[in-house]
């Protein structure tokens, strides 16, 4: 086990495997954090990974051809209301900002309101073949992420649901779902063939060992949409893109970014292939209940409250201590639950990262003395 390389220490913790150690990987923080870090002294911050020094700094090239809507709007300032902003997003929404970021958006109107709406935007921003999707040195990458490979190989996966919500908004989506069922499925396969149809691309090209996927659609009590419509709409698409990612790509973990409260959809994702759960929000997802109920069918990621963070030393050690247990059983990648929020102190972040690489049996830099 000594001496690990990137790439085998994380297949090894994914698969329950003993490993020289866990691998460090991180979130990221929001940019109101940084800000503040810098106002409490942090210096020569190039990059959140760079400047913590964690596994992932190195990693790539990565084959990531792009599956979601291509181009994307060019955000746009509509109006200056003093301390608030109307903006056009990157997706096509117009919404009400604050200039500090301090709240929430509040939307106005969104890309996709009607049929004739989702026409235009499909032909214009989700077609398979539309350049730059896939990098014009694509072959030249792919020869990079051979059996040689010392770090992981990652692959965007797709959104199903998290897009549509934003594109359409959640209201409108969670309508359409009962009034016009047909269009919401229409809109999922034409994504999933969209898929697809850019993973040949790559296919027989390279070994890929996990993808990412993207799909914020709980909130603290459970899904935005039914377990049942869950299961009809989504995981048979899943299955279809999965088990090309596994047959043509060798891809054998697909990784679930989705916040909130996850547990009534873990089963289902899995059926439809996706395997690793991330990020695990500690106010609302129990990792103790996924580990036992699909015991070394779902690794984790994620899982450590940033709310102990906050909190200071005495509360992330306690924490440190919650999660020994799920850690010391394998398949589970401690680190925050989310971006960093601001609340957090530069010092109680830097004592954070101090406790968890001695947890994971990491040697310590502090990034002030590099």
């Amino acid at each position: 086990m000594a001496g690990m390389t990137d790439k085998e220490r994380l297949l090894g913790t994914l698969r329950f495997e003993k490993v020289d150690r866990a691998p460090d990987l991180e979130f990221f923080a929001w940019n109101q954090t940084i800000e503040r870090w810098a106002e409490e002294g942090m210096e020569g911050y190039t990059g959140f990974d760079n400047y913590l020094g964690t596994d992932e700094v190195g990693w790539g090239p990565h084959p990531m051809v792009g599956v979601e809507m291509h181009p994307s709007f060019e955000e746009e300032v509509l109006e200056d209301k003093g301390d608030h902003l109307i903006v056009r997003d990157h997706e096509g929404a117009v919404c009400e900002k604050s200039k500090t970021h301090a709240s929430i958006p509040r939307y106005i109107k969104f890309a996709i309101e009607t049929r004739a709406d989702w026409e235009k935007f499909a032909a214009e921003r989700l077609d398979p073949k539309s350049p730059g999707r896939v990098p014009e040195n694509i072959d030249e990458i792919c020869a990079q992420c051979g059996d040689g490979r010392t770090t992981p190989v990652l692959v965007f996966g797709a959104s199903l649901y998290g897009k549509l919500r934003n594109w359409m908004g959640v209201e409108n989506l969670s309508m359409a779902l009962y009034d016009d069922f047909a269009w919401i499925e229409e809109m999922m396969e034409h994504l999933t063939r969209l898929c697809l149809e850019v993973y040949e691309s790559i296919a027989g090209k390279c070994t890929v060992d996990y993808a990412i996927w993207w799909e914020d659609m709980c909130y603290r009590s459970g899904p935005l949409i039914s377990p049942e419509m869950f299961a009809r709409l989504m995981v048979p698409r899943y299955r279809r893109m999965t088990d090309f990612l596994r047959n043509e790509l060798g891809c054998h973990f697909n990784m679930l970014d989705c916040d909130g409260n996850i547990h009534e959809l873990v089963g289902l994702w899995l059926e439809g292939g996706i395997n690793l759960m991330f990020p695990l929000e500690a106010a609302h997802t129990d990792p103790y209940r996924i580990s036992k109920e699909f015991g070394t069918r779902v690794p984790l990621r994620g899982g450590f409250d940033k709310r102990a963070q906050a909190a200071g030393p005495e509360a992330i050690d306690a924490e440190f201590e919650r999660l020994r247990p799920l850690f010391e059983k394998g398949g589970f990648i401690p680190h925050t639950d989310h971006a960093v929020p601001a609340d957090v102190s530069f010092e109680n972040y830097l004592y954070y990262r101090r406790k968890k690489c001695e947890f994971i049996g990491k040697e310590w830099i502090d990034p002030r003395e590099k």
